[in-house]
């Protein structure tokens, strides 16, 4: 074997070695040491035929103001932390008048003070950010259904992210997105 050929296998068997590491050590370490600060929540409603859930990741507010300084109004957010946030429903829903289908979708929002843009887009990604630049993963070409939700300012603070969901009769349901001193609750109607 040439001297050339040798030095270009060593050279490969680093940068192989190295992103074996980052993948199998530093990857992972840097994964748990987020997930510590905002943890993986897997909530599931059931109601009647239909079943919905959503996976997010849990920050807490840590006396921070959370709306119009942490998370930027008019720019789209991850909505959580982490990995980006997915909503899966069994069965096709209508939301304010627009049918979602049946499946699994990443959801982003668009906060503001009165009202907030819920997005449910068809694409799955590895991390709700870009590593390089930070901003929000989501293309917007994948966007399946775009609805806007009124803004509730509650009483109570709302210490780490959550989102959830109740019945309201046999066929609809409320999601609620809140945090800090604000609650976004989104009408959901089972489509028969």
């Amino acid at each position: 074997m040439s001297k050339l050929t040798k030095w270009f296998l060593r050279i490969l068997g680093g940068i192989i070695g190295i992103m074996l590491l980052f993948n199998f050590v530093i990857g992972p370490i840097i994964k748990s040491q987020t997930k510590k600060h905002s943890p993986e929540q897997h909530i599931t409603h059931t109601q009647n035929v239909l079943e919905v859930a959503a996976f997010y990741c849990s920050p807490s507010k840590k006396d921070r103001k959370i709306f119009g300084e942490l998370v930027s109004y008019n720019e789209v957010w991850r909505t959580g932390a982490n990995e980006a946030s997915t909503f899966t429903t069994n069965r096709d829903l209508t939301i304010n008048g627009q049918l979602l289908k049946t499946g699994t979708y990443t959801l982003w929002t668009i906060p503001n003070e009165k009202t907030w843009q819920v997005i449910f887009n068809s694409e799955m990604y590895g991390w709700g950010v870009k590593f390089t630049d930070q901003s929000p993963s989501r293309d917007p070409k994948y966007d399946i259904l775009v609805t806007e939700a009124n803004v509730s300012k509650s009483l109570t603070i709302t210490e780490n992210f959550t989102i959830s969901f109740a019945e309201v009769s046999y066929e609809a349901l409320i999601m609620t997105i809140a945090w800090d001193d604000v609650a976004v609750p989104l009408k959901m109607i089972v489509t028969y």
